[in-house]
């Protein structure tokens, strides 16, 4: 089974004017400690987002290394304990990527994951496509549920991970689902034992709460802006 970490940052490529500006927010947030990172990318322009997937990937590889160089030079220079030594050097220092909708694009940018909702490819379709991943381990596969039937129905498939919400009101869809509050996480909590990402309108002052109700991770996208890695370090105390 895969452990989520508290905070799930989705960068909406809508929420950019440009792919630098997107990168960057990637990198803060990376730099603030953000192990997962889902992008997201509503055009439906193929080329512009296996563009941006492509420099993403490339960018949070590029972090990942120069951390790794840092940590050696510390080596190099301090005598440090064993538990200090292993916090440096976990692996969770690495950024896993998670494509929203496209399981063809995650393989070509060489993202860790894909994430579908209700009205995209079946989970067991994108788990055929996208097989298994680098580092050995296998792409994770997340679906977004939004009321009881539909997490009872893809809990049976072979996600390794569930979404409910909307949680709250939240603005980053135009026409979103029915709010299912704290009730529907306890509710979701109770009806699978996968882990459990809850969405939409998680803020600072709720986000305690959320997890209090069950969920394993909080998923955020508005509340991260404008300051990523400053909003990404609030969020990561509040959830430690």
């Amino acid at each position: 089974m895969v452990q989520l970490p508290r905070l799930y940052a989705i960068l909406d490529a809508g929420c950019f004017p440009n792919a630098h500006a997107l990168c960057v927010a990637a990198e803060e947030l990376a730099a603030a400690g953000v192990t997962l990172i889902q992008y997201r990318n509503k055009s439906g322009d193929a080329r512009i987002m296996l563009e941006q997937a492509g420099e993403l990937t490339r960018r949070l590889a590029s972090h990942f290394a120069q951390n790794q160089r840092e940590v050696g030079h510390i080596h190099s220079q301090a005598t440090l304990s064993a538990p200090d030594l292993a916090a440096l050097e976990r692996p969770a220092n690495r950024v896993r990527l998670i494509m929203n909708d496209r399981a063809d694009l995650c393989l070509a940018a060489d993202f860790d994951g894909v994430h579908v909702g209700q009205d995209d490819l079946s989970p067991e379709a994108v788990r055929k496509i996208i097989g298994w991943g680098k580092h050995g381990n296998a792409r994770w596969l997340g679906v977004s549920t939004h009321n009881p039937e539909q997490l009872r129905e893809a809990d049976l498939t072979s996600a390794d991970y569930l979404a409910i919400g909307p949680v709250f009101v939240t603005s980053s869809k135009i026409n979103p689902d029915p709010i299912v509050g704290l009730e529907g996480v306890r509710r979701a909590r109770a009806l699978t034992r996968k882990p459990l990402v809850a969405i939409g309108g998680i803020t600072r002052g709720n986000a305690a709460s959320v997890i209090e109700a069950g969920a394993d991770s909080v998923a955020l996208i508005s509340d991260l802006l404008p300051d990523p890695r400053k909003s990404a370090e609030e969020f990561l105390r509040i959830l430690r």
